[in-house]
Formats: C-alpha cells, sequence, structure tokens
C-alpha cells in the first residue's frame, strides 16, 4: 500500500474508509497518488469482504484537484492523461458503493473527487469550485448526473465556489455536518448501505452507473 493513500477498516462489517495522504500539498492528485488510489480501489473491487468505501481527505481539506506543477512538465503529458482516464473509470464505474466524506475545501479534480462517488457527507466548512475553468475544460458529465444541467453549467463555467448549505439546496449531498465529525458520520452511512449483502450492492451500483450515463472512452468524454 503506498503512503499516499491508505485503507483502514471500520467496526461496519465491510465498510473501508480510503484516505489521502498528501496533506503538505492539500491532497494535490499527483500521477502518484492518483495510480495509488486508483490500485487500491481496484484490489477493494476483488476482495469480497468489501461492501462499501468511504474516501476522504488528510488533514483540513478534501483535495485541492490536480498537482499543477505536473502539468508544466512536458515530458509527464502521456503519464498525465493515461493516469487521468484510469483514475476517473475506476471511481465512476467501482463496483461497490462509494460514500465521500467531504472534510473541507473540493477543487478541481477533488470537486470531481467528490461527485463521482455514490453519496456525499459535507462538512459545514466545505467549499466547492471548478477553478480550472479558466484554463481547462471541467468533467461535466457526474456534476450534470446530480444537479442537472442549467446548475452545472454554470458552476462548470464561471467556476463560482458554494459552500456546504448551498450545495445541500443544489442537490450536492444530504447531509452537512461539523467537520469534526464527517468521517464518523460517512461511516456511519456508509454501515446502512452495508446492510444489504455485497452481490446485491454490486447489482445496484451498475444500475446506478448505466443510468446515469457517465461512462466513456477517455475523460475528456465524462
Amino acid at each position: 500500500m503506498s503512503g499516499l493513500v491508505t485503507v483502514e477498516d471500520t467496526d461496519h462489517d465491510g465498510v473501508v474508509v480510503l484516505t489521502l495522504r498528501r496533506a503538505d500539498k492539500r491532497n494535490a492528485l499527483s500521477i502518484a497518488l492518483r495510480d495509488a488510489m486508483s490500485d487500491e480501489l481496484d484490489r477493494l473491487a476483488a476482495d469480497d469482504t468489501k461492501k462499501v468505501v468511504v474516501v476522504t481527505g488528510e488533514g483540513d481539506v478534501f483535495s485541492a484537484g490536480f498537482d499543477l506543477d505536473e502539468f508544466a512538465d512536458a515530458t509527464l503529458a502521456e503519464r498525465l492523461w493515461k493516469s487521468s482516464d484510469r483514475w476517473h473509470h475506476t471511481i465512476i464505474e467501482h463496483p461497490l458503493p462509494t460514500v465521500a466524506a467531504v472534510n473541507g475545501a473540493a477543487y478541481g479534480g477533488g470537486f470531481d473527487l467528490a461527485v463521482m462517488c455514490d453519496v456525499r457527507v459535507v462538512a459545514a466548512n466545505a467549499v466547492f469550485g471548478h477553478p480550472e475553468h479558466a484554463f481547462s475544460e471541467v468533467v461535466y458529465a457526474p456534476l450534470h448526473d446530480l444537479v442537472g444541467g442549467a446548475v452545472a453549467r454554470e458552476l462548470a463555467l464561471t467556476g463560482r465556489r458554494i459552500g456546504a448549505e448551498e450545495a445541500r439546496t443544489l442537490g450536492l449531498t444530504t447531509r452537512v455536518v461539523a467537520a469534526d465529525d464527517v468521517v464518523q458520520e460517512a461511516i456511519a452511512l456508509a454501515g446502512e448501505i452495508a446492510v444489504a449483502p455485497r452481490d446485491v450492492l454490486v447489482r445496484m451500483k451498475s444500475k446506478i452507473v448505466r443510468r446515469a450515463g457517465i461512462t466513456g472512452t477517455s475523460t475528456l468524454e465524462l
């Protein structure tokens, strides 16, 4: 297991917490971190004892998005997009339900990560936004699936930031809790989901992905 990502069991049978461990970089999604996360999700998908994955970030930031320093290095271009495509599809198409415990700011790819999870529990101090709209297109389809076209277009085209309460109003989350409680609340919610047998959850998740229409051949098609 990479030090950039850890997976821990919980008191709820079949529920694990996957934590991004790059707090010194605001959990920026580097190639190495994305690959480590994809590896762990693949491992969990193959483990018949696992039912639900809770995703959160170390410290007080969920994720500040992709590591922009890597975009400045032309030699990384192929690895960047290959890693990105794999990461997006590994999360969206993961056979197990995923719960985002959004413990703070979720910008760019961090916002994407939150909306690509099936359910979100959001800290009261969380902020969502797509600052990358000024220089790059935004991963759109998962956001549209949650909030509809009118809101998704505004957020994608303007990069406007929204807080936790507005996120609840828009349908991004149904639960806003104190920052100190967000992971435990997400685990409790995951425990409610994990009451169902694993095979039922896998079939239900397949229906969710198929109905949402959020699969594609590349990140840009999302």
